[in-house]
């Protein structure tokens, strides 16, 4: 809101991880139904089956609009918790409130209109994949270089995530590729919840393979690129960050790290890999946000390729690996995410054929 010239966002993009929710014993489900103003009710028993809207003069500010995409964990694991977000967000969009405090009916209200379907349908705000399946797979094609652009991705997301959960028909996901994109196209802020520090932002693939905030400025109607939020909760003293400077914050502890890659280097064969990936990872979130600052690739290209003595040890330790590594900084390049001297683009270059012939045998 401070950021936001004192208004409220209308919409918020939230992704949800299985074992995330079991970590933090639901604590992005409680941020979701927070935010459209809903509260759980439990039972006699402590069991909560529904939920109630909390009033307005309770709330003091407007119902949050939210879309959820849920992990294919999180689908198996807790399908009677996103039957619970299910309802709670249709009772918001069916509830007799002004539009200006109750952002889920008025785009529910828009979207039934440009749908040509019932306010109800146009609620649902729960997402995930199919039945059977897993992610996104846009970290697969980062990790394979078999992208064309950024629009492949974005469809393949869209197209993969985009399941309706309906807690009117149970038992169904039903693809939604139409209502996905109209709920996503009014979304101006996106965010996810970091609890582990064990695995962080560029450990894994998932964290961008989840990441719709590109997706949103390519659906909104004025291109508008949505603000990009994560939550640190890894310890009691919770911090939200943007995503730029979780990114750099991320690469300043680990990838451009002394520490970090003295210690990877020591393992050996493995440990050079693990440099490559985590590379690769981070230009993972320059497709699919676009928040990875200039000065990460410049600095781990000083750092990996500039010096001559670190270029020999990756090259003597993983051949393949450090090949991995160049093509990543060229196709960086190549893609604009990188802007670096030509000296350093025939630098790797150079390097690139020196190691393919070292593999090769040549």
């Amino acid at each position: 809101k401070d950021d936001n010239d004192g208004m409220f966002p209308e919409s918020i993009a939230f992704t949800l991880w299985g074992t995330d929710n079991i970590k933090t014993y639901g604590e992005s489900l409680a941020q979701v139904l927070a935010l459209v103003g809903v509260r759980p009710v439990a039972d006699s028993l402590g069991r909560v089956n529904k939920v109630e809207l909390i009033p307005l003069e309770e709330l003091g500010r407007p119902r949050i609009d939210v879309v959820v995409s849920c992990s294919g964990v999180f689908r198996d694991l807790f399908i009677n918790q996103m039957n619970l977000m299910d309802r709670g967000i249709k009772m918001a969009a069916e509830a007799d409130e002004p539009l200006e405090m109750n952002f889920v009916r008025k785009h529910a209200l828009e979207q039934a209109a440009e749908l040509n379907v019932s306010l109800r349908e146009a609620s649902c705000r729960v997402f995930s994949n199919s039945a059977g399946s897993y992610s996104a797979n846009v970290g697969l094609a980062i990790e394979n270089g078999g992208w064309e652009d950024e629009s492949q991705l974005q469809d393949q997301f869209l197209t993969r995530k985009g399941f309706a959960f309906n807690a009117d028909k149970p038992g169904m996901m039903e693809q939604q590729a139409d209502l996905f994109k109209s709920a996503l196209k009014t979304v101006d802020v996106t965010f996810q919840n970091l609890d582990s520090s064990e695995i962080s932002i560029t450990d894994v693939s998932h964290y961008y393979d989840s990441d719709p905030t590109k997706v949103v400025q390519g659906l909104r109607d004025d291109k508008k690129k949505p603000m990009s939020l994560m939550a640190d909760t890894t310890t009691a003293n919770a911090q939200v960050r943007s995503l730029s400077e979780t990114v750099r914050l991320d690469a300043r502890t680990k990838l451009l790290n002394p520490k970090f890659y003295e210690g990877m280097l020591s393992t050996g064969y493995e440990g050079v890999r693990e440099i490559q990936k985590r590379l690769r990872n981070t230009m993972g979130w320059s497709a699919t946000a676009g928040e990875v600052d200039n000065f990460v690739f410049e600095d781990a290209n000083s750092v990996f390729i500039e010096d001559p003595e670190m270029q020999q040890r990756l090259l003597d330790t993983n051949p393949n690996a450090f090949r991995d590594m160049v093509t990543t900084f060229l196709e960086a390049n190549g893609r604009g995410y990188w802007e670096t001297t030509e000296e350093n683009i025939e630098r790797l270059q150079e390097l690139y054929a020196e190691v393919e012939d070292r593999i090769e045998g040549i």
